[in-house]
């Protein structure tokens, strides 16, 4: 894997970040109203769209459109995992641990070269 195709998957974290806290964010809010929420979130979401579009044309470059959605997933659940952990104080419990797991494993068949 060339250093360049690790650009993308930088701006997919990042997209990712924003984008938890655009649809999580407000959970520790939860006394504020919806019509200041779902605009608030709307405003964090499109820096997540800055960064995800441009991410996924550069990323198509050097992976298939199948390889960028699981990458992107796993980005996903990663960044959520963080975020539930250290912003909304969650514990991670086993049984998610698994579930990570099992998506990761997506990510061989997914990835690996079966020529």
């Amino acid at each position: 894997m060339e250093i360049k195709s690790l650009i993308p998957l930088a701006m997919l974290v990042a997209s990712n970040i924003f984008m938890t806290f655009a649809w999580y964010g407000h959970l520790k809010f939860r006394e504020s109203p919806l019509w200041i929420v779902i605009p608030a979130s709307w405003g964090i979401a499109f820096f997540e769209y800055c960064l995800q579009v441009p991410a996924n044309r550069m990323g198509y470059s050097y992976f298939s459109a199948a390889q960028l959605k699981v990458a992107q997933e796993v980005i996903t659940l990663v960044v959520f995992a963080v975020f539930s952990v250290f912003y909304l104080k969650e514990q991670l419990k086993w049984n998610y641990i698994v579930g990570f797991v099992l998506i990761l494993l997506a990510v061989f068949f997914v990835f690996k070269k079966w020529d």
